[in-house]
């Protein structure tokens, strides 16, 4: 009766973590895994890609510029992946992660491999660990819950008359152009500094720099914020304050 009760209990617990796993699509694998020192990480990541990969999950780098559009305007579709080495004195172990938007952990799995050598030991640690992984299958709610809020809820007031942003020593015009889009401009350059498109997201546009490079802008306590592109692929937060 016991070993049924423990059976029914684990059961569930696996089952309640495939259910939150599985309501994901996107996955971002990072360059270097914890614990993992010098960069050995011994083909883990190439391995862990492919098997999200034939478990239908859309596996993202850390570079974001080479992100779907759908994955830079809802950032809590995506999920964090992690191997954490366990160090084993006569095994390798390892902890697979997938942590939330919240960077709360909603999977977690321990495994370990005999096989002594690094390589194949790790690569059959890993290999157990994914054994529970369930198949990416983001039902039509969770694809809802997930999607970005909008980021503020006061909009700027919409005026026929001109507004002024300024960030340092920068001051741009805001001229809307309709209901569906606005520039900023720079009085001294005939080209927008940035032209915002709606999108059905409230509050959150597509933006095209005057550089002609795309990205995203929101509005932020009365503020509007355009992340910017960085040639590393990273983004960096320009705010411009109503003046």
């Amino acid at each position: 009766m016991k070993k049924s009760l423990l059976f029914l209990f684990v059961f569930m617990i696996v089952h309640i973590n495939s259910q939150v796993l599985s309501d994901y699509k996107y996955v971002v694998i990072p360059k270097e895994f914890t614990g993992f020192k010098e960069n050995r990480s011994y083909g883990l990541g190439s391995f862990l890609e492919k098997s999200l990969k034939s478990k239908r999950y859309i596996v993202l780098s850390e570079t974001k510029s080479q992100w779907p559009q759908d994955a830079l305007m809802n950032p809590c579709k995506i999920l964090n992946a992690d191997i954490i080495d366990d160090k084993g004195f006569l095994r390798n172990k390892i902890t697979l992660q997938f942590k939330d938007c919240n960077n709360k952990i909603i999977y977690s799995e321990k495994s370990s491999s005999t096989i002594k050598e690094y390589e194949p030991g790790y690569q059959d640690a890993l290999k157990q660990g994914l054994v529970k992984v369930p198949v990416s299958n983001p039902s039509p709610e969770t694809e809802k819950m997930t999607e970005l809020k909008p980021l503020e809820e006061a909009k700027i007031a919409q005026s026929p008359i001109a507004q002024r942003f300024k960030n340092g020593n920068l001051s741009l015009q805001k001229i809307q152009i309709d209901d569906s889009q606005f520039i900023l401009v720079d009085g001294s350059s005939s080209v927008p500094y940035a032209t915002f498109k709606a999108t059905n997201k409230a509050d959150v546009f597509r933006v095209k720099l005057g550089s002609g490079e795309s990205t995203i802008g929101y509005y932020e306590n009365g503020n509007i914020v355009i992340e910017i592109p960085m040639s590393n692929g990273d983004f960096t937060k320009e705010v411009f304050s109503a003046n």
